[in-house]
């Protein structure tokens, strides 16, 4: 992989309260093109939060996003999100296509009807993630790891070019997530920008190569070899993990609450 230099997504002086408590604070990032970037912290840390204000799902007391050097209202065509598994009502009524096609809609406008060519470009979507065979399969009827590639699925078909995922393999069996290892992993060879919320510290080495620490504020952010230190990690976590070194290893016992 050739990282590109450029900024994919900067972020200034972002802060977010809740009943006048403080979840994000004084956030400044800086996440170059072309990496897949972990965002990795305990519970509370404001993880999921720090992705749902960039994208405008929740409010900011201040701060700004930019996706490559310009405002991300003006970019928001390409971002593409994948939202947690918990936070959707999965027994609204909608096949697996629709929910891919819903993707385009912000391509086509909510007046205008997707045609032939945007059901194939949805199915396109589906056999990228091993789902074409249930695309038209009541999305209740699918199990967690079919929804969640699904899902997947709708971020892909808006061929963005930053893509925010929270949570993605939360809930999924071993073999969904290598697939969506997979997928992520061959967008990112495409130059694509991947930013994943994440928690299971044991795989953070093998998954990402790029990493920020939060815990309400920025504790590190960087290469993940420069990053994913036992000291930092100390640092954000506090009491809630135990390392152990263990052939120059380092092994995790961390907090199993939800983000």
């Amino acid at each position: 992989m050739v990282r590109d230099e450029r900024v994919a997504l900067s972020v200034n002086d972002l802060t977010v309260s809740y009943h006048s408590q403080p979840v994000l604070w004084d956030i400044n990032i800086d996440i170059p093109s072309g990496v897949m970037a972990g965002i990795v912290g305990p519970n509370g840390a404001g993880k999921s939060t720090l992705i749902k204000s960039l994208l405008g799902l929740v409010p900011s007391l201040s701060g700004e996003a930019f996706i490559d050097g310009k405002s991300y209202k003006s970019q928001r065509k390409r971002v593409g999100y994948v939202p947690q598994r918990s936070s959707v009502d999965w027994d609204f009524p909608t096949t697996a296509l629709d929910v891919v096609t819903m993707g385009l809609y912000g391509r086509l406008g909510w007046f205008k009807r997707p045609g032939r060519k945007e059901r194939e470009e949805s199915l396109e979507a589906l056999d990228m993630v091993g789902m074409r065979a249930l695309a038209d399969r009541q999305i209740s009827q699918l199990s967690g790891g079919q929804q969640q590639r699904v899902f997947l699925a709708r971020a892909l078909v808006q061929k963005a070019d930053v893509y925010f995922l929270d949570e993605p393999m939360a809930g999924v069996d071993a073999t969904t997530e290598r697939a969506i290892i997979d997928i992520l992993r061959r967008l990112r060879d495409e130059g694509k920008t991947l930013i994943v919320v994440h928690h299971d510290l044991q795989t953070v080495r093998r998954y990402f190569d790029w990493l920020l620490l939060l815990n309400v504020s920025v504790v590190a952010m960087g290469n993940v070899d420069d990053v994913f230190t036992a000291d930092n990690l100390r640092k954000a976590y506090g009491g809630q993990i135990a390392l152990l070194d263990d052939s120059n290893s380092l092994m995790f016992a961390a907090s199993k609450r939800d983000n």
